[in-house]
């Protein structure tokens, strides 16, 4: 007679069966795990619904991309990134290179954005920078590792993480978004601190990837819907 599991049984041997988060089935199984682990989630998925995996390339032009999008809009960001990535050898460390700071700050980055690129661009060409390496390391010690190149703080290593190589365990926990739907999906007081953060999200381990997926989707869908959290 073959072994029956219960459903939270089933969603647990079905997050740990890939250490990728690319896949819709996947976000679903770690989401459902964390209700089990925390309850109060479960009124945040209902209200999140479906919620889709972050799905970008890896290696420089992800690293970009994540760069492009630090502290502006969704739709600031997409419409920098589609000029952005129609400049010729854009995507490329080797021929990125070859652009000026006025090619690339006249599709929208800053001058900070540009110098950090073109570092991340340099310390590839001279094999300083191994993004297949860097995808491979536990979480904290791929942080380490992309946080010792000049302009790439936690956020931005976090997000690499989550969405160009889809590491299941990972919460960009000084991301604004994040902090206020925390706040409001778990009916805080106040508005958590970055440090506090890190702590509640804690708890969630090994599903802090679909925590943030799950809190971002629940901020955008109140944000559409009832205009808060902004």
């Amino acid at each position: 007679m073959g072994e029956i599991l219960d459903t939270g049984e089933v969603y647990r041997r079905q997050a740990a069966a890939s250490p990728r988060l690319d896949s819709a089935e996947l976000v679903q199984a770690h989401i459902e795990c964390l209700v089990l682990l925390d309850p109060r989630l479960a009124r945040v998925r209902d209200i999140a619904g479906a919620v889709p995996p972050r799905l970008t390339p890896p290696g420089f032009p992800g690293i970009v991309k994540v760069i492009c999008g630090q502290q502006v809009s969704v739709a600031s960001a997409a419409a920098i990134w589609g000029r952005f990535e129609q400049l010729p050898g854009a995507l490329d460390p080797g021929t990125f290179l070859s652009l000026s700071e006025e090619q690339v700050r006249g599709a929208g980055f800053s001058s900070g954005k540009f110098r950090t690129a073109r570092a991340l661009a340099e310390a590839m060409v001279d094999g300083l920078l191994d993004f297949e390496h860097v995808e491979s390391l536990p979480a904290e010690e791929a942080i380490r590792a992309l946080t010792a190149h000049k302009g790439i703080g936690p956020w931005t290593a976090e997000v690499y993480l989550m969405f160009c190589a889809q590491h299941p365990d990972v919460f960009p926990a000084g991301d604004l978004a994040l902090l206020k739907a925390v706040q409001h999906g778990l009916g805080l007081d106040a508005r958590p601190s970055i440090k506090d953060m890190i702590g509640i999200a804690s708890a969630w381990a090994p599903h802090r990837s679909a925590a943030a997926l799950l809190f971002w989707r629940y901020f955008a869908v109140l944000r559409d819907r009832e205009g808060i959290l902004l």
